[in-house]
């Protein structure tokens, strides 16, 4: 058999036409990933979402590190030292708590860091948020505590909120011990550890207690009670990865007694006196159903001239910031929030008296097309792999 020109000819326009229906295939498929009820998805979330939803990645992108770990998030700097601890609270209990912090003498400012996670048993814990914890503490050059606070529905409200409070005092009574500095202290939390981190800070103010010198709210959940939001009518369904059952069920598990729902230490966006709080970042997401809730949120606090700044990023979903390895949004999320809290361990922050809502255009320029080629480049994999999936059955 002889291969002569036009046998590598017709190979060649067989090749050629077999990547153009690919090509076809994977830019139709994104095409209708991006397409919602909702609203139309970039590229990268539509494909980070249709993999999520239907179990088409393992989600565990953190990877524990070592004792000595780098900083991870392009931090840069020195590489940070770990420690996994246990540590006192309410009732002869012990909880744990991971510590990140930079080598050195210091004094380092203290970063509280309290886990997303609806409050419940197998939804949230230090682990799925040591890649944020890490690089918080990379990116700002302080000590990152993050407690493991007791979880619904063996407990319930207020054992979370009072053992992310004692973490914070403890921090404070051994702050000599790791190089902490008491005087730059500052609460960060996501979702229900955004819902903590403010309630901490408001226990703070009421018993005396350390001051803060900021917090920081990832997409908090700020109410427990029948309030009308739209954000949680509209994407309230979990693809956007957080459900309606997950929030009745976190209430009715957390505050399984009505009368929890009003109190200022659940539901602070309905707290009589909200006066007094520190600085305070809010960052929400339009596909999100906490969005309305957390932006809400702060323009309470900026009834009470707390100075408030609060940012919307578009076309990102709930926890998107936990996402930042592969999404330029989370990046852009993760970059805002150390800056904050670097300016606010500086004493540089500045807030205008005018409390304003600003909202962030998903990328542009070069990030977009950065992130175009790494959607397309992500779908052809998922595509791929159902593919082989289908061909083992």
């Amino acid at each position: 058999m002889r291969w002569g020109k036009p046998f590598f000819k017709h190979l060649f326009l067989i090749s050629s036409l077999g990547v153009a229906v690919l090509l076809i295939i994977i830019s139709l498929s994104v095409y209708l990933w991006q397409s919602t009820e909702e609203g139309r998805l970039p590229a990268k979330t539509a494909v980070v979402l249709h993999a999520i939803n239907n179990n088409l990645v393992d989600l565990d992108i953190n990877i524990t590190p070592p004792r000595i770990v780098s900083g991870g998030g392009g931090g840069g700097g020195s590489p940070l030292l770990k420690e996994d601890l246990f540590i006192p609270v309410q009732g002869d209990v012990q909880i744990p708590m991971r510590m990140y912090r930079p080598q050195g003498e210091g004094p380092f400012p203290i970063i509280m860091y309290y886990h997303g996670g609806a409050f419940l048993k197998g939804y949230g814990n230090i682990e799925t948020h040591d890649n944020i914890i890490r690089s918080l503490a990379s990116r700002t050059n302080s000590i990152v505590l993050a407690p493991g606070y007791r979880l619904a529905p063996e407990y319930i409200f207020p054992a979370a909120v009072e053992d992310s409070y004692s973490a914070l005092t403890w921090a404070v009574d051994h702050a000599d011990t790791f190089h902490g500095d008491v005087d730059r202290i500052s609460v960060v939390g996501d979702s229900a550890g955004g819902n903590i981190a403010t309630v901490t800070a408001m226990m703070a103010r009421d018993r005396n207690g350390p001051d803060i010198i900021s917090q920081v709210l990832l997409y908090p959940l700020t109410t427990f009670q029948d309030v009308p939001l739209e954000s949680r009518e509209i994407y309230d369904s979990g693809y956007y990865l957080l459900s309606r059952q997950v929030m009745y069920r976190a209430r009715d598990q957390y505050t399984p007694d009505e009368l929890m729902w009003a109190n200022p230490y659940s539901s602070p966006l309905h707290a009589d006196d909200l006066s007094d709080l520190p600085p305070t970042l809010i960052i929400t997401a339009e596909f999100d159903p906490l969005r309305d809730e957390g932006e809400a949120y702060a323009e309470r606090l900026a009834e009470f001239d707390v100075p408030v700044r609060a940012t919307r990023y578009r076309g990102v979903m709930h926890a998107f910031i936990s996402f930042y390895e592969i999404m330029q949004s989370g990046r852009y999320g993760l970059q805002e929030m150390s800056s904050f809290l670097r300016q606010a361990n500086q004493d540089t922050l500045q807030i205008t008296d005018q409390y304003q809502l600003q909202v962030r255009q998903p990328p542009q320029g070069l990030d977009r097309v950065r992130e175009q080629t790494e959607a397309f480049a992500i779908a052809a994999y998922l595509i791929g792999r159902s593919g082989a999936d289908l061909l083992n059955e």
